[in-house]
């Protein structure tokens, strides 16, 4: 798990994104989910709507400054060749980006939203660089995408384990699920909706001691289902949404794979 996760900025309210550009960052991340040699297309959106990139290179971003600026994220997933690197994903989506007049910019369809893809992007490969591959990455990639504040990712994770699981598995699993989704509705300040799901959570996990054992490792989140039972009872008395701030207050949860 990234150390970068004690800083992450998702730890805040977070904009509802039009469906294109969830539908852009969802197709990358289940590609990374799925095969962690994918986790190199969540570079290129990291480098091409990088604010200051933008503001240097208003009218396009030169293809050696954009493979210089990938070459040490490709480097930490092994990859060596950021021209090839390009190449290849460029073939497979070609929905990243468009030539400008000077080279490389978000393409059109971003519209506005370069910055937060941006930032999305670079999270989501700062939670699953460093992981361990072989079996146990689709479990540790969701604990880390929890770590980083990034629950709507978390919840994608852990789903097709879910699916394959059976008993007490199962259960554990869709309990961190809802637990992650009730995370995801505070970002989007919808009270409701982590009523909702924290209540049916809290009630899967109880009686879990806060531990779930898989053969991929042991997840521990007792801590976590504490903070989400005091922020359960609070949001259940909220009449305003100023009473939000209470629910930010409280440390951020996360999770521990052993």
């Amino acid at each position: 798990m990234s150390d970068d996760c004690n800083r992450t900025p998702f730890w805040q309210r977070q904009p509802l994104l039009p469906k294109g550009i969830q539908d852009f960052l969802r197709v990358r991340l289940d590609a990374a989910l799925a095969d962690p040699e994918a986790r190199q297309g969540l570079v290129w959106p990291t480098v091409l709507g990088a604010p200051r990139l933008r503001a240097t290179h208003p009218e396009g971003l030169p293809e050696s400054a954009l493979l210089d600026h990938a070459a040490r994220m490709l480097g930490a997933l092994g990859h060596h060749d950021p021209a090839a690197a390009w190449g290849s994903h460029l073939e497979a989506w070609p929905d990243t980006a468009e030539r400008g007049p000077e080279g490389w910019r978000p393409h059109g369809t971003w519209g506005a939203f370069g910055p937060l893809v941006s930032l999305r992007s670079g999270w989501q490969l700062a939670a699953l660089t460093p992981l361990p591959l072989g079996e146990r990455y689709p479990l540790a990639s969701g604990v880390s995408l929890f770590n980083h504040g990034l629950y709507h990712e978390c919840h994608d994770a852990l789903e097709p384990l879910w699916e394959q699981a059976t008993g007490d598995l199962k259960a554990g699993l869709q309990g961190l699920i809802l637990l992650a989704a009730g995370y995801h509705h505070l970002q989007l300040q919808n009270r409701s909706g982590l009523v909702a799901v924290w209540e049916e959570a809290l009630a899967r996990l109880q009686g879990t001691g806060g531990v779930l054992s898989t053969s991929w490792g042991e997840v521990r989140f007792q801590t976590a289902l504490d903070l989400t039972a005091r922020r359960l009872d609070h949001g259940k008395r909220m009449t305003d949404d100023a009473e939000f701030e209470a629910l930010w207050a409280l440390e951020r949860p996360t999770w521990e794979l052993a």
